[in-house]
């Protein structure tokens, strides 16, 4: 999946930047407005975020331009305003998401989760585990070695999870809260269940349980 990123901060366009190419999406990073406005018109991007406040040409008067020339790919408005009059501004002119910062990462995998469902963008990731170990989460499948190893739905979810939160303390109810609904919610030995499982496939050293805290998942 092929994204464009216009964000004038360069610390936070790094990190999300990063984030982007965690989740296997293939990221081209802008830093001006029309610096974005020539790479929608010169190639083809399946998503782009557009931060409203950017050198040269805002957000907006790129999404507005690109509208003109009947681009339709879907966009996610970034902005540090809080008022409606902007967000408004953003849907007249062919937005078709918004987000408020300071937002988190999760808040931001959630709105690409909805944009590519709406849209019905192909969401094919591979995400390095080791220097021997892949994994597909659309498809519940790791390659270690090359040998395919297919696991349950929620181990995948789990992975997916730690692979996107990875280096850093998640606890049980973290978890939880994220991957399970209220009525569904498994103990916590069915969550070690999973973790051990996990474990077992991607060597010992991958997650580290860290007794009454929670698992840290490590990434290279």
């Amino acid at each position: 999946m092929k994204v464009l990123l216009l964000e004038d901060d360069v610390a936070l366009s790094d990190i999300l930047g990063e984030h982007l190419k965690d989740r296997g999406f293939d990221v081209t990073l802008a830093y001006t407005g029309d610096e974005a406005l020539d790479y929608l018109v010169d190639e083809k991007y399946d998503l782009a975020l557009l931060d409203i406040n950017t050198p040269n040409m805002t957000g907006l008067e790129v999404l507005r331009t690109i509208r003109e020339y009947k681009n339709k790919t879907p966009i996610i408005i970034i902005t540090a305003y809080q008022d409606t009059k902007h967000l408004k501004e953003a849907f007249e002119n062919g937005g078709d998401d918004y987000i408020k910062k300071p937002f988190d990462l999760e808040e931001l995998d959630q709105r690409l989760n909805k944009i590519c469902r709406y849209f019905s963008i192909e969401q094919t990731q591979e995400l390095i585990i080791s220097d021997t170990i892949k994994f597909i989460p659309s498809d519940n499948v790791l390659y270690i070695s090359d040998k395919l190893v297919k696991i349950a739905q929620k181990e995948s979810d789990i992975l997916k999870y730690f692979c996107t939160h990875s280096n850093r303390i998640i606890s049980s109810d973290e978890l939880l809260q994220n991957l399970w609904t209220y009525e569904d919610m498994p103990s916590d030995a069915t969550i070690r269940v999973y973790i051990k499982t996990l474990r077992e496939l991607l060597g010992k050293d991958k997650i580290t349980t860290l007794r009454g805290i929670g698992y840290r998942f490590e990434q290279k």
